[in-house]
């Protein structure tokens, strides 16, 4: 099947150009009608053909992480699959988690179109979607109804109609609805589309939804924060601080960055690319996102898991990620530009490159540069 796929993806990439959350949309809604027919012989023969092409399984890549077993360390990021409907298929992509939302606790439409973008001669990004989704009891519902096969975490969200300052009972009330049925959360407060969110990173506001959830949680699930790649050092070192203190399971790095200066795209949608709101993903995000990973790992000494995100297409990419400390991974716009397959390709890359440092297993890797 890989073979036939192949040759026309260039042309479902112009599409993805000329309407990119239109056909992100269809995409989920094909996934959504295999999953439903999974039970029928050409759903049931689809899911086969694409796990056949797309996964790769290899013992030295599979990990356990806070009580979690993933059989690889490739996952795919927030915001593709935002409310849960494809939950189940991710698995036949060949990725060995994924991450659902942002959710909040309400539901929201998010920020009026158009609000997703490829820069293409950027291998990036821009979206300003807004944390569009069904809400917390809609998607948790969902959920609980299929039962994925690969670890299914949640990123969370406060609600746009939410105050700042009810912040933590809006995430810990979503929480509460994800409970028995999602392996880990994500507390988001560091998305460049959802006015005043970012405020939230400071440390009295942080700490106090850390809080909230933890004394909820007891310790029942992994809790992480995402981190916004535009943050200084000083405000990171203070993030890892209460990570550390409030015994949280890690880090993500890192979310999307508003920083555009000195892309190759100047203009979009007819205005200056620097007019634009949103954040910007992809290659722009790469290095910043590395640095990011080893600050963390060198100012915890490895004892702090990271999930590493931003400008992922390469094995060598990934590679840098989890040598500078990542022990997971993250994707979304590189599996977009390289096609489905991206995910074996890398995989099987990460063992080759364990091959030629003579390495016997992934978790052999992690932090090897800061040693």
């Amino acid at each position: 099947m890989l073979d036939l796929i192949k040759p026309i993806y260039p042309l479902f990439f112009k599409l993805l150009q000329q309407e990119p959350e239109s056909a992100h949309r269809r995409l989920l809604q094909i996934l959504t009608q295999v999953d439903h027919n999974r039970d029928r012989h050409w759903g049931n023969w689809l899911e086969q053909e694409l796990t056949q092409s797309f996964s790769y399984e290899d013992s030295r890549l599979e990990q356990k992480l806070w009580g979690i077993n993933f059989t690889n360390p490739l996952g795919l990021a927030p915001g593709f699959d935002k409310d849960g409907v494809a939950a189940r298929m991710w698995q036949s992509f060949g990725f060995g988690f994924a991450e659902l939302g942002a959710v909040t606790l309400h539901p929201q439409p998010g920020n009026q179109p158009p609000r997703m973008f490829r820069l293409p001669l950027d291998k990036a990004a821009l979206n300003r979607m807004g944390a569009n989704n069904q809400g917390a009891q809609v998607i948790a519902s969902r959920l609980a109804e299929v039962n994925p096969s690969i670890p299914i975490g949640i990123n969370l969200c406060k609600s746009k109609i939410t105050p700042l300052e009810n912040a933590a009972q809006d995430y810990l009330e979503s929480f509460r609805y994800f409970k028995n049925c999602a392996d880990y959360f994500v507390v988001n407060v560091s998305s460049p589309n959802t006015p005043g969110l970012r405020s939230l990173q400071g440390e009295e506001q942080l700490e106090g939804i850390i809080e909230t959830l933890q004394q909820e949680n007891q310790g029942q699930h992994p809790i992480l924060v995402k981190i916004s790649p535009d943050l200084d050092w000083n405000a990171i070192a203070s993030i890892i601080a209460l990570a550390t203190k409030h015994q949280l399971a890690g880090l993500v790095a890192t979310n999307t960055t508003t920083e555009k200066t000195g892309l190759k795209t100047k203009k979009l949608n007819g205005n200056p690319l620097l007019e634009e709101a949103g954040g910007i993903s992809g290659e722009p995000l790469k290095e910043r996102s590395t640095a990011i990973i080893r600050f963390i790992w060198q100012q915890t000494q490895g004892k702090l898991p990271i999930i590493g995100v931003g400008g992922i297409f390469t094995p060598e990419d990934a590679w840098s990620k989890i040598t500078a400390g990542a022990s997971l991974l993250q994707v979304y716009t590189g599996w977009i530009y390289q096609g489905p397959w991206m995910v074996k390709t890398i995989l099987q890359g990460l063992v080759g490159r364990l091959e030629a440092t003579g390495l016997t297993h992934l978790s052999e890797a992690i932090g090897q540069e800061n040693l």
